[in-house]
């Protein structure tokens, strides 16, 4: 029975048509940053259209964001540094998306209330990448992924971005999404608890374990 998300399944599919060509993984990776950078200048603009086209660029580089691993799978191509620059471009994305999104509304919905809303989203995704990035393994089973069910992961929660801001929603989703993000870092760090603890009793300068 195939448990893997429906999204990496449709990439799976969607990408094979770029294993033999020069395309690589770290291209679509790229790409999927600079369309996370684009979506955060429009969400930032404070305009309804805006954000709207906002929205739907940054799903769209999500969706992506799964093309590059299925390619070095498909390709044998996958790299520490590879895994590693998928880690960092994400954690980025998810940060200017916050920002973006904090420095529309605060022209607008939230005001000043926003700047706490982006500082609390920015900080739990930039530690939930700093964590995986380190102790999550590159390649093989993830003993300790995200969490899911039927087909969908938390993560997926993500694609809900575009029609929620479609409907005028996008506050609402700011806000839920800033929490969810603390949340899932804390989960995050209570999942990778035993080599987090290994980790800080060698002290400084560690080798990446799991």
């Amino acid at each position: 029975m195939n448990t893997r998300p429906f999204d990496q399944r449709l990439a799976h599919v969607l990408v094979r048509p770029l294993v033999p060509t020069a395309v690589r993984p770290n291209h679509i990776t790229t790409l999927t940053l600079a369309l996370g950078l684009a979506a955060a200048l429009l969400f930032a603009a404070g305009t309804s259209s805006a954000a709207n086209w906002g929205a739907a660029l940054f799903v769209l580089a999500r969706f992506l964001d799964h093309f590059d691993g299925e390619l070095a799978r498909l390709q044998g191509t996958a790299s520490d540094f590879g895994a590693r620059y998928d880690y960092v471009a994400g954690g980025v994305s998810y940060a200017a998306l916050f920002v973006g999104i904090g420095i529309g509304l605060a022209q607008g919905d939230l005001a000043l209330a926003a700047v706490a809303w982006t500082a609390l989203g920015v900080a739990g995704g930039a530690l939930n990448t700093v964590v995986r990035m380190n102790f999550e393994p590159a390649d093989g089973p993830k003993p300790r992924d995200y969490p899911g069910f039927a087909g969908f992961e938390l993560e997926d929660g993500i694609y809900l971005l575009a029609p929620i801001t479609w409907f005028g929603g996008l506050a609402v989703f700011f806000v839920l999404a800033a929490l969810g993000a603390a949340a899932y870092a804390c989960w995050t760090v209570w999942q990778f608890r035993t080599p987090l603890r290994a980790a800080a009793r060698r002290g400084p300068g560690a080798d990446r374990g799991v």
